[in-house]
Formats: structure tokens, sequence, C-alpha cells
């Protein structure tokens, strides 16, 4: 019965924290091996940013089996062994690839939730009415008052279309750590 759960664990987080380890112990150690892109492959071993590049979307494609996981990492209140374990890992690969505890400190702010394999994305827009006159009357009102989306909307490649997430994700994550990288390069310090 769903209660004899309850024989095992003291109460409903403790069960969703043994979840959420669970997921999490699964991502799988990035590698130099196929599911690496030619481009990875082709990186210097040492190079920091391939190897979370690798982990992050290791996590994402861990966490895609498990859609509740999302929200349950989101609600943790306190990170777990399994948990700082990932993190470690994340963040000793730039300590490797030479980054000051001060960057690093920074970069994990910048990756958030990307850490994960995920990301909170903007609203969507709204829904158009069904009545092809009032949709034809609601798409010239938004338009005209937010020429910037419609712009966006109306020149940019795939326009209207369906956005490939694992692209726009992966896009956002090489900006994040090429902007870390050349922040390094730089001798950056938040002083």
């Amino acid at each position: 019965t769903p209660m004899a759960l309850y024989k095992h664990v003291a109460h409903r987080e403790q069960l969703i924290d043994e979840m959420v380890d669970h997921v999490v112990g699964a991502i799988a150690e990035p590698s130099d091996d196929a599911a690496a892109s030619d481009t990875e492959r082709t990186a210097d071993a040492e190079d920091w940013r391939a190897h979370v590049r690798r982990r992050v979307l290791a996590a994402r494609r861990a966490l895609r089996t498990h859609p509740w996981a999302q929200t349950a990492i989101e609600t943790r209140t306190t990170a777990s062994p399994v948990v700082l374990a990932y993190m470690d890992a994340l963040m000793s690969a730039m300590f490797d690839g030479g980054l000051s505890a001060d960057l690093v400190h920074h970069a994990m702010h910048a990756l958030s939730t990307r850490m994960w394999g995920f990301t909170r994305d903007v609203m969507p827009t709204p829904t158009a009415p069904d009545d092809p006159a009032g949709r034809a009357a609601a798409l010239n009102s938004f338009l005209a008052a937010y020429p910037a989306i419609a712009r966006m909307m109306t020149t940019a490649p795939h326009a209207g279309q369906g956005c490939d997430d694992d692209e726009e994700f992966a896009f956002a994550l090489d900006l994040l750590l090429y902007g870390v990288q050349r922040r390094h390069e730089a001798g950056w310090t938040s002083a």
C-alpha cells in the first residue's frame, strides 16, 4: 500500500530528498567518448568548459526522464551529500581549469539551475483567440504594441515554429561558460 512506504522514510520531504538523490546520483560522469560532440572530443582534455558542459548536458539527459525532478530540486531546502558531490565535481573542473575561487563562486551563481540541466524560460506569450477575425485583430494589436517582439518574430530564423529546447539550452550554457572563461583570461576579481 502507498502508506507502507513511510515505514522506510520518516516523511514526504525525506522521500523527495531521496528521489532527488537517486536522480542526481544517476547523472553520468562526463567522458571523452562517443557522447561528446566532435568539437568537445578535439578540445584539450583539461578544458574545464568542455568538462562542465558535458556534465551539465548529462544532467539534462538524466532529468528529462523524470519530469518531476525540476520542481523537486527547486524546492529542496538543504543539499544532500549526493547533491554536494555533484556541485563539488563542477567546481573541481573549474578549479582544475585554473579559475579562482572568486570566479568559481560567481560562475556557480550564473549557472544556477542550469547546472542541473534545466532553466526557467521567459513567460509564454498570450494565446491568440480562435476566431479568425479576433486572432487577426489581436495579432495586429500585439505587433503594434511590442515592436521589438514583432521584429524578432518576423525576421528570426524558425520564427513561429517551436524552439528546440535542447539547442536553446546548450546555446545559453555555452554563452555562460565562454563568458566565465573570458573573465578568467582577463584576471577578473569581484574586488
